[in-house]
């Protein structure tokens, strides 16, 4: 029996190793274009390789492919339908005059020297606020992105920042939807796991502040006219005001309201379409000639519609701004839906196929000891954010995995949730083809390998995580 679980692992082995080689092709010939499609082709062509092995091995028959592949793409439907709302919102957020506005304040209020820290930190606070990592990047992120452009940073380390920031709150949030999955799935109640994971979660958070810190310090300045320029570029093109604020705060009211998602995201779209009609007309009538011509509401009506589904490049007289203000709508998004239910694909027939659970057997004789446990746990909970390519399915299959191993070893359940919130919740968007890492690569325009050094705090939790179950601090055995 042993000698026959060892081959099934071998065997577990060989989509993984075709997934991984391919995708390490894809980047070495494409790079960071190798999501525009290579990196589908790639994952396919593993998702392939895995059904024909289980069907010739263990003669696992097609149907269960075929149902799990359609009932983890059922899975995501929302998640993509909050991606091209995403697309929706940052164009109409830019178009309407709301991210330049936050550009424009954010380089008269924040000083060069720490802005890193106070770019992670306000993301942090609006992450916690609305519990989504994908909605604070899409909005506060953006804008914030400008900011250290304009400031001299480079996108990768603005990014890196702004990541750090909104996955804190993602994790420790009682809105967040990874945290109520984490500590449901594993009977933990919500705030007993939200209190646990102060534990680890808190001094990663500090490290990574001081960091930012520290880079923001040594930073060795802009040109201050660099910074002017976009403010006076910005304030030619668009009609800035303080009353354009009043559109986020309207997001953020239904956010702590706890409205869905899918709903805020929906409502703040037509809001600054709104806003864009009101403070930027000239700008929409730009956009709407280039599309039709006849009466001004069917012009207007041409320019909004064109900037909530399609790219948008509006021309400010400076190359650099162009770039800034440039907006992607929900056709932006579109590689990255195609990339993702790719991904869901691989992950269907892994699971399917059962050989994830024989890879988790490669980690079970690491699993005698507490750290030993805990740590095999963070890298399990790592490793199937690249296998599956979505923290849901690495926080449920990585539950599933080692549940058994905490009670028999008279582990509490809350050291389970952490340790898998300490890795398969953070560690996601470092994973250049998994959901997360995609969405915010493309919402931020700058690719995964770039800005993945710089994402402090998602590397340090599951280091910390791994580090405190070593000095064994507040985790004891269960009577």
């Amino acid at each position: 029996m042993p000698n026959n679980q060892n081959k099934r692992t071998l065997l577990a082995l060989v989509p993984l190793a075709v997934l991984v080689c391919l995708l390490a092709l894809d980047i070495a010939i494409f790079g960071s274009d190798s999501i525009m499609g290579a990196s589908q082709v790639s994952l396919l062509v593993a998702s392939g390789v895995c059904i024909a092995l289980a069907a010739w091995r263990y003669k696992t028959p097609w149907k269960t492919f075929e149902k799990a592949i359609g009932t983890h793409i059922g899975d995501i439907v929302p998640a993509i339908l909050i991606l091209l709302l995403i697309g929706a919102i940052s164009g109409t957020w830019m178009v309407s005059g709301i991210v330049p506005a936050f550009i424009i304040y954010g380089l008269k209020i924040i000083s060069p020297k720490v802005f890193l820290l106070t770019a992670c930190a306000v993301c942090a606070i609006v992450s916690v606020i609305t519990g989504s990592s994908w909605t604070t990047i899409a909005t506060v992120g953006v804008a914030l992105l400008g900011i250290g452009k304009a400031e001299g940073f480079s996108d990768a380390m603005t990014a890196g920042a702004i990541i750090s920031g909104a996955y804190f709150g993602d994790k420790i949030s009682p809105l967040s939807d990874t945290t109520v999955l984490a500590s449901s799935i594993n009977n933990v109640p919500l705030f007993t796991h939200i209190r646990y994971m102060f534990i680890t979660t808190v001094p990663s958070f500090v490290i990574t502040l001081i960091i930012f810190l520290v880079l923001g310090l040594s930073h060795g300045g802009t040109d201050l006219g660099l910074a002017q320029t976009y403010s006076d570029v910005l304030s030619t093109r668009f009609h800035i005001t303080p009353w354009l604020m009043v559109f986020p705060a309207l997001t953020v009211l239904m956010i702590v309201r706890k409205m869905p998602a899918i709903v805020v995201l929906a409502l703040s779209t037509l809001l600054a379409a709104v806003a864009a009609l009101i403070f930027q007309p000239d700008i929409v009538t730009a956009i709407g000639s280039g599309v039709t011509e006849g009466s001004r509401a069917k012009v207007f009506f041409a320019g909004i519609v064109e900037t909530i589904y399609n790219s948008v490049s509006l021309e400010t007289g400076n190359p650099q701004v162009d770039q800034l203000v440039a907006s992607r709508g929900m056709l932006g998004m579109l590689n990255t839906v195609y990339l993702i239910i790719c991904a869901m694909c691989f992950g269907a027939t892994m699971r399917a196929s059962g050989m994830i659970a024989d890879l988790a057997r490669l980690l079970q004789p690491f699993t005698r000891t507490r750290t030993g446990l805990v740590a095999s746990t963070v890298v399990t909970g790592t490793a199937l954010n690249g296998i599956v390519s979505d923290q849901y399915l690495a926080i449920i299959l990585t539950s599933n995995i080692y549940r058994e191993s905490f009670e028999n070893g008279g582990r509490e359940p809350r050291l389970l949730s952490r340790s898998i919130e300490d890795s398969a919740t953070v560690t996601s968007p470092l994973i250049p083809w998994s959901s997360c890492g995609m969405t915010q690569a493309t919402i931020l325009s700058v690719s995964t390998l770039a800005y993945a050094p710089f994402c402090f705090f998602n590397i340090i939790s599951p280091l910390m995580s791994i580090l405190i179950a070593a000095t064994g601090w507040k985790i004891v055995k269960k009577s």
